[in-house]
């Protein structure tokens, strides 16, 4: 195989149209355009959405219902099983380690400890949040469960005039 060899794959490649190249190519004329309008002018576009300056459908219809998803508090996962792969006995586990460890990556609001594997080292785990299942299973190996504590935002004052 050579460079000057090479084509593109059966049926991969077709003619483009060429558009208004007379009456017998059929896309003569109008080239497809239509007659008059806005959209037979040259240079014509539309947004999507756009239905000619009539009200559009998403602004006749009323806003429904509340998003409270800016306000919740996301945290990452990390399973028990990941833990007992990643850290020696006796090891110290808190965020910045986890972090390290690939075992929380991208932002979040804090870390949860899930009970998804086994558990046969005695960790001394701090995080955020931890599931009952994954407390239960530190604890009964003789680890430890520390629990950080985010501070909260301060509340907004209304300002007298």
């Amino acid at each position: 195989m050579r460079l000057h060899t090479l084509k593109p794959r059966e049926g991969s490649t077709h003619r483009s149209n060429r558009f208004g190249r007379g009456t017998g190519s059929g896309h003569g004329k109008t080239s497809g355009r239509g007659h008059k309008g806005q959209g037979s002018r040259s240079g014509s576009s539309t947004r999507p959405g756009f239905e000619g300056g009539q009200m559009p459908l998403a602004r006749r219809l009323p806003k429904r219902g509340f998003s409270n998803a800016q306000f919740c508090t996301e945290y990452l996962p990390v399973n028990l099983d990941s833990l007992e792969q990643h850290f020696a006995a006796g090891a110290t586990v808190d965020v910045a380690a986890m972090r390290k460890a690939g075992l929380a990556n991208g932002r979040s609001d804090g870390i949860k400890i899930l009970g998804v594997g086994k558990l046969t080292k005695k960790l001394t785990v701090v995080a955020h949040r931890f599931s009952k299942t994954a407390r239960e299973a530190i604890e009964k190996v003789g680890g430890v469960c520390e629990q950080v504590v985010r501070p909260k935002a301060a509340p907004r004052v209304a300002s007298k005039k």
